[in-house]
């Protein structure tokens, strides 16, 4: 009889799209799979900011537990929501070609008046006066603290306020509220078709580690599965988002952190940047390297000891202190 690989995957569209993503490539290799819907504690409250539920693993956790009572055989993650540090038992079992990395604003209104708030880039005493002279403030919603700081740090007169949900609720939310826009990352809009018109991309916000790319796991003394995924894992992206990772454990180990990261192949060397930032958007700290690949085996921790030198340590001290 024919094992079926039973994948794990929250509910949510982008979620199960990606499953099926996984499903599909498993099928190319002759490997017979089924769904398993499981509902995680990130989908049930969507009322708390991320950073006050201890995002770490807030989307990953029901997973891991359904994986480790052996209710199903692999689970699909966005990358961004899964742990620098796995569970025990639970390995990597492939990662797959990265999709894109970047954050996106999706806006309402006139697109001139967007573009013109968003020129004055740094410009808070300009934004003040334009509120003084009788126009509302410039609402930006996300429940992001990374994408709230490096905001805020480029538009300091801004106000962020909290968007919660999977990206169906989220753009629903965006046309409800008052908001003059809100945050995405441009792949989950763009996997599930849902990428509106009025859209920009963020071409100077630094992603979340891993932001783009698809992780599949599964029971580390399960062979079966693992040698199912290998077919499809994307070493480029697999090293990458692993410096990235490195990166973000290094400094403080959860996501849940205002810490950004992006390392991209460029030639046979890997170009590194990253970054970290209060929360308020005051304070930041950024790191850039460029490395050969086969020299690059270290670059995530080195790049973190770097960013504390140059003034990263305050920050991140802070920031624990904080919690």
């Amino acid at each position: 009889m024919t094992k079926i690989i039973r994948i794990g995957t929250r509910e949510s569209q982008l979620a199960v799209w990606q499953a099926t993503l996984v499903q599909q490539l498993l099928a190319k290799n002759n490997a017979a799979s089924e769904l398993v819907y499981i509902k995680s504690e990130g989908d049930i409250d969507l009322q708390t900011p991320l950073y006050e539920m201890g995002v770490q693993g807030i989307f990953t956790k029901s997973l891991d537990v359904a994986l480790l009572h052996n209710r199903i055989d692999i689970a699909v993650h966005s990358m961004k929501d899964v742990p620098t540090r796995l569970a025990k038992g639970i390995v990597q079992a492939a990662v797959l070609e990265r999709a894109s990395y970047k954050d996106i604003l999706v806006y309402k209104g006139d697109s001139d008046f967007v573009n013109g708030q968003l020129s004055m880039v740094n410009d808070s005493q300009a934004i003040k006066t334009a509120s003084h002279a009788g126009s509302p403030p410039f609402l930006i919603a996300t429940s992001s603290i990374r994408r709230k700081a490096q905001w805020l740090n480029r538009y300091p007169g801004h106000i962020i306020e909290n968007l919660r949900g999977n990206v169906n609720t989220r753009l629903r939310k965006v046309q409800e509220h008052n908001w003059n826009g809100a945050i995405f990352a441009a792949a989950g809009l763009e996997r599930i078709g849902l990428r509106p018109q009025k859209a920009i991309d963020l071409d100077w916000m630094l992603p979340a580690p891993a932001q783009g790319a698809i992780m599949v796991v599964c029971r580390e003394n399960d062979h079966f599965s693992l040698n199912a995924c290998r077919h499809f894992h994307h070493e480029e992206t697999a090293l990458c988002t692993k410096i990235e990772r490195d990166f973000l454990s290094a400094l403080l180990g959860g996501c849940s952190t205002p810490i950004s990261a992006l390392a991209q192949v460029k030639e046979k060397e890997i170009f590194f940047r990253g970054n970290i930032l209060s929360v308020d958007g005051q304070h930041k700290a950024v790191v850039e390297k460029t490395l050969a690949i086969e020299n690059c085996a270290h670059l995530g921790e080195n790049a973190a000891a770097e960013i504390l030198k140059k003034g990263g340590d305050k920050i991140a001290d802070t920031i624990r202190n904080a919690k």
